[in-house]
C-alpha cells in the first residue's frame, strides 16, 4: 500500500478513521463482555490487583462447602444430644416406678441388742429416753459401730453427754439418719434396742461379723458386749412386688441399649461427636483461623449409667434412688454438652455469614476495578459511530479535488 499516492487530507482522514475503529472496538468489546479491563494489557494495576481478590474469594468459597458440613455435623450431635435427654427422662420414669411399687419385701432385716444387766436399786432396765437407767445398766458406756461400704458410723451409749454419746432411741436414730445408715432403731421393754432396716432399704443386709462390707446394701453391725453375738433376721422378698420389679429392670436396660444406639447413630458426614470424634474447621484461606471441637463418649458409661441385674437392682426404694441419681447427673451432663455445643454452633454460623459478606465484599471490589459502566460504553460507541460516519464523509470530501481532476481529463 505503499506505492499508491494519497495525498494529505486523504491521509489525515484515513488515520481518523483507523483511530475510530480501534475506539469502537474496544467499546464493543467492554460492551460484550462487560469488563474494561479484560487483561493485563488493558490495566496491569487493576488486572492484578483483581485477579488477587477473586483468588482469595474463591479459596473462602471453597472453604464454605467444609464449614457447611461442620454446622450439620454439629446439629446432628445436638439432635442426638436431644434424644438421649428424652431416652434419659424416661428411664427416670421408670426409677420413679420401682419408687412407687410396694416395698419389695413382707419382713425386713433386724437385729436385737443383748438384755442389759445390772439395772440398779429398782431393777428397772431403762426407758427408750434413758436407755442406761441412769448410766445404772450394762448398756452405759458401751460403744456401737455401724459399718458400711462408704463409711463407719461410731456411737456411745452413755449418760454422760458427749459429740458422739447417746441416752435415747431418738438421739441415735438422728445420728443414724445424718450418716446415711438405713436403719431405725426402737426400743424393748426389756430394754433391749432392736435396729431395723428401712422402707427405703428393705433390701439391706445387716451382718455382725466387725468386719466393714465393700459392696452397697449391706451394714455390719458391732462394739461391746451389748450386740456380741447377735442374731440376725434376714429380710424376707415379697415376690409379687419383686416380679413387678424385675419387669422394670428389664424396660429400665431398653431404654440404656437405646442410649447406646442413639450415640453411636448421631454422626453426619463419618463425624460423630458422640463417639469421641472431633471436629476441626478452618474459616480463612491460609488456615490460621480454626477452630477445634472435641467430641464426647455419650455412649452408657460415658454418662455413668450401666445396665442392671435383676434380682439384685431396684430391689428397694434405696436402690431406685440411687439410679435416680444417676440419671440426674447424666441429665445435666448432657444438658452441658448441649450448651456447649449451641456455643460452638453460634461460633460457626457466624464466621459462616462472614465468610459469605466477605467473599461478596471481595467480589465487589474485584467488579470495581474491572468491571465497565455500560451506560458509559453505550454512549462511547453511539458518540464513535457518528465520528466514524463524519470521517467517511470528510475523506469523500477530502476526495472531491481528485474527482475534479478525473472530470477534466475525461
Amino acid at each position: 500500500m505503499s506505492s499508491i499516492v494519497l495525498s494529505s487530507s486523504v491521509r489525515q482522514n484515513l488515520l481518523s478513521l483507523q483511530s475510530t475503529a480501534e475506539l469502537l472496538a474496544t467499546t464493543q468489546s467492554r460492551l460484550s463482555t462487560g469488563k474494561k479491563v479484560n487483561s493485563a494489557l488493558d490495566n496491569p494495576t487493576n488486572f492484578f490487583t483483581a485477579s488477587a481478590l477473586d483468588s482469595r474469594a474463591s479459596d473462602i468459597n471453597n472453604l464454605l462447602d467444609g464449614i457447611g458440613n461442620g454446622v450439620q455435623v454439629l446439629q446432628a450431635a445436638n439432635t442426638g444430644i436431644s434424644s438421649l435427654q428424652k431416652l434419659v427422662d424416661t428411664a427416670k420414669s421408670i426409677a420413679n416406678q420401682a419408687l412407687q411399687t410396694t416395698v419389695g419385701y413382707s419382713t425386713r432385716a433386724n437385729v436385737t441388742t443383748n438384755a442389759p444387766t445390772g439395772a440398779g436399786a429398782l431393777a428397772v432396765a431403762g426407758t427408750a429416753t434413758d436407755l442406761t437407767n441412769g448410766g445404772t445398766n450394762s448398756l452405759n458406756g458401751q460403744a456401737l459401730t455401724f459399718r458400711t461400704s462408704t463409711g463407719t458410723t461410731s456411737l456411745t451409749i452413755s449418760s454422760t453427754a458427749g459429740p458422739s454419746n447417746v441416752n435415747s432411741i431418738d438421739a441415735i436414730n438422728t445420728k443414724l439418719t445424718a450418716a446415711g445408715v438405713g436403719l431405725t432403731a426402737s426400743f424393748n421393754a426389756a430394754g433391749t434396742i432392736t435396729f431395723t432396716s428401712t422402707n427405703d432399704n428393705a433390701s439391706q443386709v445387716i451382718t455382725n461379723t466387725a468386719i466393714a462390707p465393700t459392696a452397697s446394701g449391706i451394714v455390719d453391725i458391732g462394739g461391746g458386749a451389748a450386740v456380741t453375738g447377735l442374731t440376725v433376721t434376714a429380710a424376707v422378698a415379697d415376690a409379687a412386688s419383686q416380679t413387678t420389679r424385675a419387669t422394670l429392670v428389664g424396660q429400665y436396660n431398653n431404654i440404656i441399649q437405646q442410649i447406646t444406639t442413639t450415640a453411636q447413630d448421631s454422626s453426619f458426614n463419618g463425624v460423630n461427636l458422640l463417639n469421641g470424634d472431633a471436629l476441626k474447621l478452618t474459616f480463612n484461606e491460609t488456615g490460621k483461623s480454626t477452630l477445634n471441637i472435641q467430641g464426647v463418649t455419650f455412649n452408657p458409661a460415658g454418662l455413668g449409667l450401666a445396665t442392671l441385674v435383676s434380682g439384685t437392682d431396684f430391689l428397694d426404694n434405696s436402690s431406685a434412688n440411687r439410679q435416680i441419681t444417676a440419671l440426674s447427673t447424666a441429665s445435666s451432663t448432657l444438658r452441658s454438652q448441649a450448651s456447649s455445643l449451641g456455643s460452638n454452633l453460634s461460633i460457626v454460623q457466624i464466621r459462616q455469614d462472614f465468610s459469605k459478606s466477605l467473599i461478596n465484599v471481595l467480589q465487589t471490589g474485584s467488579s470495581n476495578l474491572t468491571l465497565a459502566d455500560t451506560n458509559e460504553e453505550a454512549a462511547n460507541s453511539q458518540a464513535l459511530s457518528t465520528r466514524q460516519s463524519i470521517a467517511v464523509s470528510a475523506l469523500a470530501l477530502a476526495n472531491q479535488s481528485q474527482q475534479s481532476v478525473l472530470q477534466l481529463l475525461r
